[in-house]
């Protein structure tokens, strides 16, 4: 493909992509109400979404999240407030739902586990530091393994 040819498709892309850029604009809110958007959006930032588990369920855009967005909003319409929301949420999905989980006897290991990973691994690293201390060291080749490494690789250099 010579050079005039591919910058006049390129220019043809451009003009074509453009004008719909000049359409593009802000995602309107889906609540009529921007004060129950608002929040909605403050009270899914703590909650995780169930199926991306990384995200929140502010950020996330599986139809789960949609779902429960939707939700969401309807018990904000219905006069119920936020920590009642969050109870509701807690309940039917339970703690994991929430990205700070609440400490208590069922949670100390999500809360805990990392600390005890970490304490884990510390000493793990410092046993095999001391077993490897204290193992003797490799010794050298023989006198006679090292006459046959030197006739190998003679035979290799010619």
């Amino acid at each position: 493909m010579n050079t005039g040819k591919l910058l006049r498709t390129v220019w043809l892309c451009c003009g074509l992509l453009l004008p719909g850029l000049s359409l593009a604009r802000e995602a309107a809110p889906m609540a009529a109400d921007v004060e129950i958007e608002k929040r909605m959006v403050a009270i899914s930032e703590e909650l995780r979404c169930l199926v991306c588990q990384n995200e929140s369920l502010a950020g996330s855009h599986a139809e789960l999240a949609q779902d429960l967005r939707r939700e969401i909003r309807k018990m904000i319409a219905e006069g119920k407030s936020d920590k009642e929301i969050l109870d509701f949420m807690v309940g039917r999905y339970g703690d994991f739902v929430r990205y700070s989980p609440p400490v208590k006897p069922s949670t100390w290991l999500l809360w805990g586990g990392p600390f005890l990973l970490l304490v884990g691994g510390i000493g793990g690293l410092v046993v095999f530091l001391r077993r490897r201390k204290d193992s003797p060291a490799p010794s050298g080749l023989s006198e006679e393994e090292r006459r046959r490494a030197d006739a190998l690789l003679e035979r290799t250099d010619t």
